[in-house]
């Protein structure tokens, strides 16, 4: 078979789209697109630095730009048949409305955007099954990628399903020409979480996608009371700190269990925004400017301001 034809409109299609990155884990449950959702909303809400510029005014004095822009990010949820990032947005109810020059993606602030199959389904019922084969799933896929009008983006957060199966391969193919900044892992600190975000680092050096880093979730449980902290799941192996330092890959941070996340997701709000100075907060913040910085992407934190 030879090429497909569709690659250098989805190239295209998404050039504008300065960086690119997959969040992945070989396991379900650990919390994945919890932290898409998270990450999503920390990029959203923070700037880059801009090159002041002094230009003449029509008094020949000059006028200097501002010192930061405000990211833009775009969410695409890659998990066909378990799709949970509407729920997590409040973008149940938002149909997905088609133009000439593609799908409009769904606008929660002026700097995020998501679009899921969920705000696709004809009944618009967050409770019907899809049921698929794969050939179908990466189909719709290759059209998230080569008819969703994007725009101008800082940053394009792909929340995948967990595995290493036709959603993994088919993002690969399709991004490879487009590029792909890397993967983030995500695990929990049980060595059972582990097991499978091994193979994910396996799946990663094969199909060529560069390992920005890990982030291990869950890790420990704040009472947002007492703010004491006590390990619900225990890294009896040294959790996903000794499985970066051992496969040579970056550890991101560590964020721990916090009730008032699951809460947040729960309503469709933003964690960060309503409890910035907890330790989950102050975490993801953390993971943030890790994240930006081995992309090359320098983050200003406008809400630590």
């Amino acid at each position: 078979m030879g090429p497909d034809p569709d690659i250098p409109y989805i190239t295209e299609r998404l050039s504008s789209i300065k960086h690119k990155i997959l969040v992945l884990s070989g396991k379900g449950g650990v919390g994945k697109s919890t932290l898409s959702v998270l990450l999503s909303h920390a990029f959203a809400s923070s700037s880059r630095p801009a090159h002041p510029i002094s230009t003449p005014n029509g008094n020949g004095n000059g006028h200097t730009s501002p010192s930061s822009i405000p990211l833009t990010v775009g969410l695409l949820d890659a998990d066909i048949t378990g799709p949970s990032i509407p729920k997590m947005l409040s973008l149940e109810q938002e149909p997905v409305h088609v133009t000439s020059t593609g799908w409009s993606p769904l606008y929660l602030t002026d700097t995020l955007c998501a679009i899921s199959i969920q705000n696709m389904l004809p009944s618009n019922n967050p409770d019907t099954a899809i049921i698929w084969r794969g050939a179908k799933k990466t189909g719709l896929l290759k059209q998230f990628l080569r008819d969703v009008e994007w725009g101008d983006l800082d940053m394009l957060v792909v929340d995948t399903p967990p595995g290493t199966s036709d959603e993994h391969l088919a993002l690969c193919t399709f991004m490879r020409d487009a590029g792909i900044d890397g993967a983030v892992l995500v695990s929990t600190p049980q060595e059972v979480a582990l097991l499978d975000v091994r193979r994910q680092v396996d799946f990663c050096r094969k199909a060529g996608i560069p390992i920005i880093g890990i982030v291990e979730n869950m890790s420990g449980f704040v009472c947002p009371n007492c703010t004491g902290e006590s390990q619900i799941f225990r890294p009896t192996t040294g959790g996903a700190r000794k499985l970066a330092k051992d496969e040579g890959i970056a550890f991101l941070g560590a964020v721990p269990l916090d009730p008032r996340i699951g809460m947040a997701c729960d309503f469709g709000e933003d964690f960060l925004e309503a409890f910035p100075e907890s330790k989950a907060g102050v975490a993801l913040r953390g993971v943030v400017r890790e994240v930006g910085k081995r992309i090359g992407l320098d983050v200003v934190d406008d809400d630590a301001e």
